[in-house]
Parts: C-alpha cells; sequence; structure tokens
C-alpha cells in the first residue's frame, strides 16, 4: 500500500486549471527518512555544540585559575625571600653580638639560599608549578625550622647580654661622627708615600666642626696633641677594649672624665698628619687594633 502510486491533483482558485503530480510511495518513504536523519544531525549537532561550549568555558576557567596560582606561587616566592632575608639579616646581626661578647671567634655570612633558587619571573607549565609549589612548601618548613632555631639561640644570647649589661653598654656600639668611610681598616696604598701600609682603624671623611660623639660609656685616657694624629682622644672602655679618635679640631674632654655612650668629646678636623677633615678612629682589643666595624651596631 505505501509503495503504491499516488496521484496527486492541485487546483488553482480563481481561473480554474490544475496541476497534476504522480508520485511513488517509496518517494514519500525517503522523504520522510531524509527530514528525520535531518532532525536528528541537526539534534546531534546541537548538543556536540553545546559540550563545546561548556569545554571552552572550563577551559577557560582552568586558564584563570592557572593564572592566578601562577601569580600566588611568584607572590609566596616574594615573601619567602624577604622573610630569608630578615632571618639572614637577624643571624648577621646574632652572630656579631656573639663576637662582641666573646661567645664566637669571627663573623659568618649568611646567604639567601633557597628562595633565590625559587620560581622564576615567568608563567610556569601546570606540572612545573605543582613541583614549584611542592618544593616552596618543603623550604617553608625548613625555614620554620630554622626560625624555631634561631629563637632558641636568641633566647640564649638575651640571657648572656641580661647578665653582662655594663659589658655591653662600655661597647663602641654606635658611629662616633656621621659622615661616610674614606678608607677602609686594614691594608691600602699610602696617602703620601703611595706605599702599602696597615691602616689601623676607619678614616671617616666629615665637614670640620662636626660632633664626634663616644660610642661607649668609659673613662678618657688621653685627650692632647699625638704626634700623626694630631689633637686626639682616646676611651678606655673597659680592661680590654679602648678606642681613639684623631685628627680633631678641638676636644672638650680631660684625661680622667668619665663619658657615657652618645656624649660629645671633641669636633672633626684636620690637625697632624692629614690631607683633610676627617675623624681617624679606632678601636684595640687587648692592645691590638681590630676592626671597629666589628663592633658597630647601627
Amino acid at each position: 500500500m505505501l509503495l503504491g502510486k499516488y496521484h496527486i491533483v492541485i487546483f488553482k482558485e480563481g481561473r480554474g486549471g490544475s496541476h497534476n503530480l504522480r508520485l511513488r510511495g517509496w518517494l514519500g518513504i525517503i522523504g520522510f527518512v531524509c527530514a528525520a536523519l535531518l532532525v536528528v544531525c541537526n539534534v546531534w549537532l546541537w548538543d556536540r555544540y553545546q559540550q563545546s561550549r561548556k569545554l571552552e568555558t572550563r577551559l577557560l576557567e582552568a586558564e584563570k585559575t592557572i593564572d592566578e596560582q601562577s601569580t600566588q606561587l611568584l607572590s609566596m616566592v616574594g615573601k619567602v625571600r624577604e622573610v630569608t632575608a630578615d632571618l639572614s639579616r637577624v643571624r648577621q646581626f646574632d652572630t656579631k653580638l656573639r663576637l662582641m661578647m666573646n661567645l664566637d671567634t669571627e663573623l659568618t655570612d649568611v646567604g639567601n639560599a633557597g628562595a633565590s633558587n625559587g620560581a622564576e619571573r615567568e608563567a610556569l607549565p601546570l606540572h612545573r608549578q605543582a613541583l614549584a609549589a611542592r618544593k616552596m612548601y618543603a623550604f617553608l618548613r625548613q625555614l620554620a625550622d630554622d626560625v624555631r632555631l634561631e629563637e632558641v639561640t636568641q633566647q640564649d644570647l638575651l640571657r648572656v647580654l641580661r647578665e653582662n649589661r655594663d659589658t655591653l653598654s662600655a661597647m663602641p656600639t654606635i658611629w662616633p661622627v656621621e659622615g661616610f668611610i674614606s678608607s677602609p681598616f686594614g691594608y691600602r696604598s699610602s696617602s703620601f708615600s703611595g706605599r702599602g701600609e696597615f691602616h689601623k682603624g676607619l678614616d671617616i671623611r666629615a665637614r670640620t666642626g662636626t660632633p664626634i660623639i663616644a660610642p661607649g660609656k668609659g673613662t678618657v685616657s688621653f685627650a692632647g696633641g699625638d704626634g700623626a694624629y694630631g689633637l686626639s682622644v682616646e676611651i678606655q672602655h673597659s680592661r680590654t677594649i679602648t678606642t681613639k679618635y684623631g685628627h680633631l679640631q678641638r676636644i672638650i674632654v680631660r684625661e680622667g672624665q668619665q663619658v657615657r655612650r652618645g656624649d660629645i668629646v671633641g669636633f672633626v678636623g684636620s690637625t697632624g698628619r692629614s690631607t683633610g677633615p676627617h675623624l681617624h678612629y679606632e678601636v684595640k682589643l687587648a692592645g691590638v687594633h681590630v676592626n671597629p666595624m666589628r663592633y658597630i651596631l647601627n
């Protein structure tokens, strides 16, 4: 029945006339199947389109998450570097205090290892981000252990400082004058002969008349002219530590006078063997010249 022949007559309204269409049944079936396939294909394509839209949205969200994680990772690296630098400064300060209190024998240089080898300043692939994050957390755990260990050593140092307050107050721990170092402690070429010589202190360049202060409490053991040093002052801070100030313009303390940290002892000048206004500053430990930077904390 369905595969039979069909005769369709179409009449025109008004003028009359008609058109005749002759169809076979199998053509209708084919048309129906094609229409059904078209509908099915449209539904499938719409579903695939919706899935692709969802995947695209997820991909954009994943990329956004990766960018945020990269930013957070780089920020964490920066903070870890700051904490490491702070810990390094604390350790150096601790070492310096211990050296001053004769608890250690020499200064140690604490570097910024660890964080400085961290993530680079660029976006990392996802697998590298995960690896960097694991390394970062491991480093943070190690850093936390270092901080706790440093707290223990700081407590030990504070105990020693409390027991030696008088000794610490006599330490020459501040700059005796405001200026800049024109010649450091150690070997140098002589400004007069041009030959190598050992410089026993620091030359601190400053304007004539700049106040010179005592870097720690003590007793003035010498005040007056001293050959190449010109007008100079010496302060006995303890049984083993003395400081000397040379090339002064004017001295305002006298021998035997007690001074405290911050008291003015004289003014910068260019007396004696000098090439210009500056302070020659020396520190001696048990009669041996040492680098004044060993004691300066500010």
